[in-house]
This record gives C-alpha cells, structure tokens and sequence, in this order.
C-alpha cells in the first residue's frame, strides 16, 4: 500500500479509500444491491490486510445502517488511531419532517452526534458536507463544522460536489472568520466524467487541497464489456442518471480502457484508477466493493503506471458533458 498526506494536513491515508455505499440494510426505495453485515465485513477486514486506512460512509447510506456496519467491523479488525474515518451530513435523514437535513447548525450539531453514536466511536476524522445547501448561509455552516472541530468530535472537514465558486466562497468566510478549513473535496472524477477539471481541480491544486473523487470507475462502466450488465446498472438509479444520457460519446472511451488493459495484460480497472491517480491533487479516490477480488484489484492499480502517450490516448475522444454531482 502507498500512503499520502491529506492535502495540507500532516494525516497520512491510503491511496485508495474503500468507499461504504455498497454496505447496509436494504430498504424500500434505496438501493436493491447493497450488502448485508455479514457480507461486508470480509471485504472491509480483507481492505485492513491490503493496508487500506481510509474508509468513508455517510449519514443518508442505507439510513444510517452502512455507518453501523462499518463501525463495528473497525472495532472489531482495526486500531482506532491508525484509522481515518470519514462521514458526511447534509442529506434528508427524516424526509418531509422539519429539519430532517440540510446544513443548519441545527442538523449538524443533531447529525453529527447521530453519526458518532452509529459508528461507535468519539470522533471522526473527516466531516464532510455531502451538497450545498441553498437554503442556509454559508457562513451558519461553517461556523457550525468549525464548532465541532474545537468540541472533538472531527478532526478535519471536508466538503463534496458542488460547483467551484461555492467551495471558493466557503474558503473565504473560513478564512475571514479564522473558522476551520476545508482540507478536502470529495467531487464526481473520471475518465467519462471530467468536467471537474475545469475548475474545481485547478482550484483545489492552488489551495493544497485533497481530492478524493467518487465514482472513479463510472460506476463500473468503465471496467465491463458495453453488453454485460450487473445488479447494480440494472437497479442503480442513481447511475443510469449519471452515465445514460452520455452513453454513445462515453462508450468510444470504454473502448479504449479495454484496448490499453489488454495491451498491458492488466484488468481494466488498472487503468481507470491509474489515470485518476497521476491527477495532481488526487490522494486517494474513493473505491466501492461487494467482492473481495474487486478490492484487490483497485489496490494492484497502485503498481501501474501510465505513460504521456497512454494518458492522451485514453483523453482525447472526451467531449463536454453536463453538469452531474453539483446541484
């Protein structure tokens, strides 16, 4: 395993983070493809043997079972302070009840207890915001994050897609305000998905700070054949709102992925983490599983390394795409 620090923080992770969403209950109109406890925890202890240290969850996974899932299974396989925990706030834990989410002082003082309670432990190490909330200022919810930082219940906040100029603005009224600092930026990164390097890459290369991205295979589109379809892209939403609309541009740089894997003798998944891992500011992008071979092979992706021409190969057929993450 390879270790980084986190942005302009003295924390070390894992240059790869194994990502929660797969794990938790599986609940009227969320996700049909998550799995159970005791399916998880074999591929969160074999993420410990691979030397992963980083894991990140959030409140609104599975209503807060994929929080309780992992928390039990770090007590049980894993020593706390070697570990960097990661959460998120913002999403409707109480949908149509007053309060039930968003970035109020109120909701992030209520959630972050909810969350430490879930996962079994005092503190987390990365507070994130999962949205932007439109509806309450920015400078209420920083000074609410910068209030758990001081109580010790966070170490670190960090924050998740949205569009440049709202992560700049919140930057500054942490500054001007000598509030906590975001040190992360949790955006929607890969090789069918680039709009992000526009701006909000740039922006996070001047400022030192960490980009974890999520959906770095595309939600496994870009590591299957264009025919084979899983549980997941036959159930996922989520995912087909994301990747439909662009399916004919996207499925020309598919191609390609699975081109350059068999060039290399390597799986495709080599490729499309190994890209995302030569982007300045990335420190570790954020890997689902539900099998063990999954896991394994996004941690062997550490050992490729892509060439310029390789790079250019994979870049060039991109063209703009609409804005999917930020709201």
């Amino acid at each position: 395993m390879e270790y980084i620090k986190f942005g302009n923080t003295g924390m070390d992770v894992s240059r790869i983070c194994l990502g929660c969403m797969s794990f938790g209950k599986v609940l009227p109109g969320g996700h049909q493809w998550v799995l159970d406890e005791e399916n998880s925890r074999p591929i969160i202890k074999r993420a410990l043997e691979l030397g992963i240290n980083f894991f990140d969850t959030a409140n609104i996974y599975a209503s807060g079972s994929s929080e309780e899932i992992i928390g039990r299974a770090l007590k049980d396989y894993a020593n706390r302070d070697e570990i960097v925990l990661a959460t998120k706030v913002w999403g409707q834990m109480r949908p149509g009840r007053p309060n039930g989410g968003g970035l109020s002082r109120k909701a992030i003082m209520s959630e972050i207890d909810n969350s430490l309670k879930r996962l079994g432990t005092d503190y987390v190490d990365l507070y994130i915001i999962h949205r932007w909330d439109y509806n309450t200022p920015i400078e209420e919810t920083m000074e609410a994050l910068h209030d758990v930082v001081k109580s010790g219940k966070a170490r670190y906040i960090g924050a998740s897609a949205m569009y440049a100029w709202q992560f700049q603005k919140a930057l500054h009224v942490a500054e001007t305000n000598s509030w906590t600092r975001f040190v992360s930026m949790q955006n929607h990164l890969n090789l069918i998905y680039r709009e992000e390097e526009r701006e909000m890459m740039p922006l996070c290369q001047d400022q030192k700070i960490a980009v974890t991205p999520y959906s770095p295979l595309a939600s496994g589109r870009l590591i299957r054949d264009w025919s084979e379809t899983t549980r997941r892209s036959e159930t996922d939403l989520i995912q087909k709102s994301k990747y439909d609309s662009t399916a004919d541009v996207d499925r020309l740089i598919v191609e390609r992925v699975a081109s350059l894997a068999e060039k290399r003798g390597v799986p495709r998944t080599h490729i499309a983490l190994a890209w995302l891992l030569q982007k300045a500011s990335v420190a570790a992008p954020i890997v689902g599983a539900t099998k063990i071979a999954q896991l394994e092979d996004s941690v062997d992706a550490l050992a490729v390394k892509l060439s310029p021409e390789e790079i250019s190969f994979l870049e060039e057929l991109y063209v703009p795409h609409p804005i999917v993450g930020a709201q």
